[in-house]
């Protein structure tokens, strides 16, 4: 029997109706056999000051700490702000990732994806993965899924509602299973893909 996956969805966007919220609620839909998701509002953690560490972790980061710990994989959804990450999903990683040698990033399973404007996010992916190699993090490199145009693929609640793009999704969200499994030294019937996955 497969043995079973967890993963943590995390959005870099605060907004209430964020289309890259909606990608990790469609993601919930379209989960393979055996594969749990689970997310993590941003929106309590205090802005990292490295004093915190000394005197003790705020509660939230701890929560989120925790919950990365207990996941077997992680699901970042971006925006691109200023051709990079927003500073809510920079400012996670930097309380995440401390101390570095105790940081539950450290060796886990990742895959990305993004939702914006005419590239897709394709800056603020590229520029994660730099932030990301600092923890060692195994990133999923195949497919990459950036939501190009994305006002025309989302209702005003901030709801895919592009169906190419929800296969997209439910791809990439195999292919993190499935790597994740292969990383822990499991069979799987489930092939990655090699080519990459854009929604246009």
């Amino acid at each position: 029997m497969t043995a079973s996956v967890h993963i943590l969805g995390i959005s870099g966007s605060l907004r209430r109706a964020s289309h890259n919220s909606g990608l990790l609620r469609a993601a919930s839909k379209v989960l393979p056999e055996g594969v749990t998701l689970e997310t993590f509002d941003l929106s309590a953690l205090p802005m990292f000051n490295a004093d915190d560490l000394a005197t003790g972790e705020p509660d939230s980061v701890r929560k989120l700490k925790s919950r990365i710990g207990s996941a077997d994989a992680l699901l970042v959804a971006t925006p691109e702000y200023n051709y990079s990450i927003p500073g809510v999903l920079k400012n996670a990683i930097d309380w995440v990732s401390r101390p570095p040698k105790q940081s539950p990033l450290n060796g886990k399973p990742l895959a990305m994806m993004g939702a914006g404007g005419m590239m897709g996010t394709v800056r603020a992916q590229q520029h994660l993965r730099q932030i990301l190699l600092h923890n060692d993090l195994l990133l999923l490199n195949k497919p990459e899924l950036y939501v190009a145009r994305s006002w025309e693929k989302f209702d005003m609640e901030g709801n895919l509602t592009d169906e190419a793009t929800l296969q997209a999704v439910r791809t990439l969200v195999t292919s993190l299973a499935a790597w994740t499994r292969r990383l822990r030294g499991e069979r799987s019937e489930a092939q990655l893909p090699h080519p990459a996955v854009a929604s246009n």
